[in-house]
């Protein structure tokens, strides 16, 4: 019933979107002149979005903010926004600047002109607001690695707990405890930062009760409420799972895994599993890989506290069965994480070409770092489970000896003493024995092998195996932090497939409001070609592939050919660059098509210009690069 509510709570607004809205088109156009002033602005996207109150920043042609009226949904359609106008338009060029939330709860922005009766002579840049505050989107990224850190581990305990059935469970309850309250914390932390983080506003914004209220008739803040009203009865399942002695009832384990699946679904119903293609069988998919990730990489914890204290003899039990448990798990994540990898990138060239396929390459190469840690902690789990095989294979067989048999001793170091000899010349095994100790071949003492085959088992270095075992989960631990890191990242940027479908899209509306840099240069050559301008142009200007233009004018403003032109992005902010845009001379102009420019900001572009072999100057200008 519990899954079954929350299912219909998250679900009933699904529908399939492309993940990461894109801008569709703009009434009035983009870089439009209309006569007569319009009444609304409408935006028209390519999925369904979420409005704010600031959704729409105009500013008229003396750069003072415009009044408008409060964004809506045009005609009901969720994939439009509508605004209203005020009735007298002062003639000039108009800025728009346009903030939505798109499908996967992600926030989405953009910038276009209009005109009205005349374009301005001069178009000033405007502050449109700020994209994003970095201490908001800090802390957001922060309670979301928590909330995933937190939910493995109470999910992987939890299975450990039920699964691997360690005779004492009093190790786990401070890692459930643990868990418990830090996804609560970080739960709440993410509600009530949403509303800041969507509008790109500080954290102060977050006790803003008028932006709860609208966050909480949202699809995300309805899933961390659902994922909210769901640890109530995770925490009554965890006290009774804590005690000692839990009974491990099919009923208890269905429920366990009923509430398992119904909190992974918070995250499926509210990230990019909701939006795209195949929006049933990805969001199967993420859940079951959520799953799949706690039991393996929160059960390591579970087996990492389960050691500490754990007897010897306990563990040749419980490390085999979560040896076996983990396998599973990572097979199932084998499976969904090559099905999301496909469905995130839609071909391979974004596998290198985007931000989403290099972060997807980085999580690979830290998994294969866990599964080798795997692979040696396995060796160290055969280990421990070797005494008990050996112990279990060495039953003895009880063998009829004849009436005044003989017994026959064990040899070697571990053998018996001479066996005491009854008065009536009966040994006491149950055989006889010649007078003066003689002995006939075919008697064995199988209850003296037995308990010689128990005492061969090396007890001594158990606690070495397990101090080994230990170190080994330990790294896997770290290891898988780390993974959960990236994961983290990779929930939070624009996927391969999106970033193409919104390339396809190319509406002019959601580019910045220049694309075209005039690069004056005086190399000192007194010549026409000496000095000049360059104009570049760059397209679309914003995160991903670009493609770049360059034209050079000289003195008489006529195009003029040169030797070589060379233009190189940096972005000092972040550490990176220079990227060179590699030009080529494609005849009357120089040109680039594949420029990965992989993060928003403001770059600097250095446009160097030769107009001979020992003439050439550099000029450095920025460049505002859009998400």
């Amino acid at each position: 019933m519990l899954l079954g509510a929350v299912l219909v709570l998250l679900l009933g607004q699904a529908a399939p979107a492309s993940a990461h809205a894109a801008l569709r088109s703009t009434d009035p156009g983009d870089g439009s002149l209309v006569q007569r002033a319009p009444r609304h602005l409408t935006l028209t996207f390519t999925e369904s979005v979420g409005l704010l109150d600031d959704s729409f920043r105009v500013f008229g042609p003396d750069q003072r903010r415009v009044r408008t009226g409060e964004a809506a949904h045009a005609d009901g359609r969720a994939d439009t926004a509508r605004a209203a106008l005020p009735g007298k338009l002062a003639r000039g060029t108009y800025t728009v600047a346009w903030r939505v939330v798109s499908a996967d709860s992600h926030p989405v922005s953009g910038v276009f002109t209009f005109s009205v009766g005349k374009r301005s002579a001069t178009t000033a840049q405007v502050d449109t607001g700020p994209a994003e505050d970095p201490l908001t989107d800090g802390l957001n990224d922060a309670a979301r690695y928590l909330a995933y850190l937190a939910y493995a581990l109470l999910v992987g305990a939890a299975a450990f707990a039920l699964l691997c059935r360690p005779a004492d469970t009093s190790a786990l309850r401070r890692p459930l405890v643990w868990a418990w309250w830090a996804l609560l914390g970080s739960t709440a932390a993410l509600l009530l930062l949403r509303a800041p983080y969507e509008a790109g506003a500080g954290p102060g914004a977050a006790f803003d009760t008028a932006a709860l209220a609208r966050t909480l008739d949202s699809r995300p803040g309805w899933a961390l409420l659902a994922r909210l009203v769901l640890l109530v009865p995770a925490a009554f399942f965890l006290v009774r799972l804590a005690k000692r002695g839990v009974p491990r009832r099919p009923a208890v384990l269905a429920t366990g895994t009923g509430l398992a699946v119904a909190l992974a679904l918070t995250w499926a119903a509210a990230e990019h599993a909701s939006a795209g293609i195949q929006v049933p069988l990805a969001m199967t998919s993420s859940v079951a890989h959520l799953l799949a990730t706690g039991v393996w990489l929160g059960g390591l914890v579970a087996l990492l506290a389960t050691l500490r204290g754990a007897s010897a003899d306990s563990l040749t039990e419980v490390v085999p069965r979560f040896s076996r448990i983990a396998f599973t798990a990572v097979t199932v994540l084998a499976v969904t994480g090559l099905y999301q990898s496909w469905r995130g990138l839609g071909s391979l060239d974004a596998l290198t070409g985007t931000s989403y396929g290099r972060l997807l390459l980085g999580k690979l190469a830290t998994v294969t770092a866990l599964l080798m840690a795997a692979g040696y902690s396995r060796r160290w789990t055969a280990r421990i489970a070797a005494p008990a095989a050996a112990v279990r294979t060495a039953v003895p067989e009880r063998v009829p000896q004849p009436v005044g048999a003989p017994l026959v001793k064990p040899e070697g170091p571990g053998a018996p003493a001479d066996e005491a000899t009854a008065p009536d010349g009966v040994s006491d095994t149950g055989g006889a024995s010649e007078p003066g100790g003689a002995s006939e071949p075919g008697g064995v003492d199988t209850a003296a092998g037995a308990d010689d085959t128990a005492g061969a088992v090396d007890t001594g270095g158990a606690d070495a195996r397990r101090r080994s075992l230990r170190r080994s989960v330990l790294v896997e631990v770290a290891v898988a932090a780390v993974v959960l890191l990236i994961t983290t990242v990779l929930t939070g940027t624009l996927p391969g497939r999106a970033q193409a479908e919104a390339a396809r899209q190319a509406p002019a509306g959601t580019l910045p409001p220049v694309t075209q840099v005039m690069v004056p240069f005086d190399t000192g050559a007194d010549t026409l070609a000496g000095r000049g301008r360059v104009q570049v142009t760059v397209d679309p200007a914003r995160v991903g592939l670009n493609g770049v233009q360059a034209v050079v004018y000289g003195a008489d403003t006529g195009l003029i050919v040169v030797p070589e032109v060379r233009v190189t992005f940096s972005l000092p902010s972040r550490g990176i660059g220079p990227v060179d845009a590699r030009l080529e001379d494609v005849g009357g102009y120089w040109g680039a098509n594949s420029v990965n420019l992989p993060l928003a900001g403001t770059w600097t572009m250095k446009t160097t210009v030769r107009v001979s072999d020992v003439d050439q100057v550099t000029v450095a200008k920025r460049v505002r690069i859009a998400p």
